[in-house]
């Protein structure tokens, strides 16, 4: 069985992911979003992600990114860097490969995601599993498990919203 190291934004949208992937992957959840501000939203969500795992997925391993605040310029910078960091820590930590729960989030595009994920996977000589994981009732699927699990949905990204962040 591949490991695969799974970039999670938050616990609603690792939840599906986890659960379509937890039959034909070894999976580390990687809790990387330095865009998310303040630090009180980002140790939330991390706390949230650390009750799901324990709640759901007991066997599934945690390795949370060092939290240095960010703010992006635009979506695309902040994927780059929150895919780029994964595709190291995967490469660094032995991984097969590596995904991302932003494919789940039915604002953000996978034809803007897995391209970035591609690209640093090359320059990190590790797989990059490229989904959508929104398709196939992924969102909806997420939706009725952060319900089960009563997990904290936030409402925005974690960026501070400004207009170019917005999408």
């Amino acid at each position: 069985m591949k490991r695969l190291l799974l970039h999670s934004c938050c616990a609603p949208c690792s939840s599906a992911v986890l659960e379509k992937l937890k039959h034909d992957y070894d999976i580390t959840v990687f809790f990387y979003n330095p865009n998310i501000l303040p630090q009180e939203e980002y140790q939330k969500r991390l706390s949230e992600q650390e009750r799901f795992l324990k709640e759901a997925h007991p066997n599934v391993a945690l390795i949370a990114g060092e939290y240095v605040p960010i703010i992006p310029n635009c979506c695309e910078e902040c994927f780059l860097i929150r895919l780029e960091e994964t595709a190291k820590t995967a490469a660094e930590q032995g991984f097969d490969c590596f995904t991302t729960t932003l494919t789940t989030s039915s604002k953000k595009k996978a034809s803007t995601i897995n391209p970035i994920a591609a690209a640093v996977a090359g320059r990190y000589k590790v797989e990059a599993i490229q989904d959508d994981f929104k398709k196939k009732n992924g969102y909806n699927r997420s939706v009725e498990l952060s319900k089960k699990y009563n997990l904290y949905r936030q409402v925005y990204c974690g960026c501070k919203p400004t207009e170019s962040t917005k999408s």
